[in-house]
């Protein structure tokens, strides 16, 4: 048997990577110093687990894939990373699969790794851990083609015995896993925003959609998960603040199942290794009838993120 495509490595050993960071995540929490600095203000805050994170994904990739450019959130060194931060497994269960055709040939240096090692700081700082990821997305020709998303607390509230975390992965033209994908109920408008970054023209925004219902969630890995299981029909945020190591892994999931992500003007995201890495002109998001949520923004929403 040939030996299986690098996408495929980077996808496994990313699913294993993430599984690592779920644990780091959950061992500083329970050692209780969450070691918190703020960045640019009290919304933007980094912890001890983004930092450990951050240098556990970096270090553990760029061992295994030297040639492969890896952008992550936080200004750390990749250097000099002990060695209880390294994770060297992978996922047979992916290298298994076929990898899809377009992307066989790939060499490492056409890749680019965007990673965010703890996507809803805030929520985690405040104890609302359903709201954390860890996001490793795969970027080839400045898509996003494949992605890994860990919830280190999934199923935190379901009691002692329950096991705690998922990863969630896919790869474009093959699908997504790790989740029971489901749709809202047809007629249904249920909008997903942020929680904690709202504005006058984020809340205009949704407001002419007149959705059902307004989800107020933390982290961009969270919302998009909330379109994968049918708990939102739309994700929008007319603002920017979003980031590429943001959206690359959901938006590579999202796009595996058949949703679409753009900024609010329907503008796709670039993810090649010299992009600016702010999503200056927010994000819209759906799993299905993209096209009814992007035609219901207003002009005078559009203008405010003319280029």
């Amino acid at each position: 048997m040939a030996s299986p495509a690098l996408l495929m490595r980077v996808v496994a050993s990313a699913y294993s990577v993430a599984e690592k960071a779920a644990t780091i995540i959950r061992n500083v929490m329970s050692a209780g110093d969450l070691g918190i600095v703020e960045k640019a203000g009290p919304n933007d805050l980094q912890t001890k687990a983004d930092r450990l994170v951050q240098m556990s994904i970096c270090a553990s990739l760029a061992r295994k894939f030297p040639k492969v450019t890896i952008i992550g959130e936080e200004e750390l060194p990749t250097d000099d990373v002990s060695e209880d931060l390294i994770e060297n497994g992978h996922c047979e269960e992916i290298l298994k699969k076929p990898c899809p055709a377009q992307y066989t040939g790939i060499k490492e240096e056409e890749l680019v790794i965007w990673v965010d090692p703890l996507d809803g700081t805030k929520e985690y700082t405040e104890g609302l851990l359903d709201h954390v990821t860890v996001l490793i997305g795969i970027a080839y020709g400045g898509k996003a083609i494949a992605g890994v998303i860990n919830q280190p607390y999934y199923n935190y509230e379901a009691g002692a015995n329950a096991v705690l975390g998922r990863t969630i992965w896919g790869v474009v033209g093959m699908g997504a896993f790790g989740f029971q994908l489901t749709e809202v109920p047809a007629g249904k408008h249920i909008v997903v925003t942020t929680r904690s970054h709202s504005s006058a023209l984020v809340d205009e925004c949704i407001a002419v959609l007149n959705p059902d219902r307004i989800i107020r969630v933390g982290g961009a890995g969270n919302k998009i998960i909330q379109l994968l299981e049918g708990k939102a029909s739309a994700y929008i945020f007319a603002s920017p603040g979003c980031k590429k190591w943001d959206t690359c892994a959901p938006e590579a999931i999202l796009h595996a199942v058949g949703g679409k992500i753009t900024d609010i003007c329907g503008n796709s995201f670039q993810y090649n290794k010299e992009v600016k890495h702010m999503n200056s002109a927010g994000v819209l998001a759906a799993l299905r009838n993209y096209d009814y949520y992007a035609s219901r923004i207003p002009d005078i929403v559009k203008q405010c993120f003319v280029p």
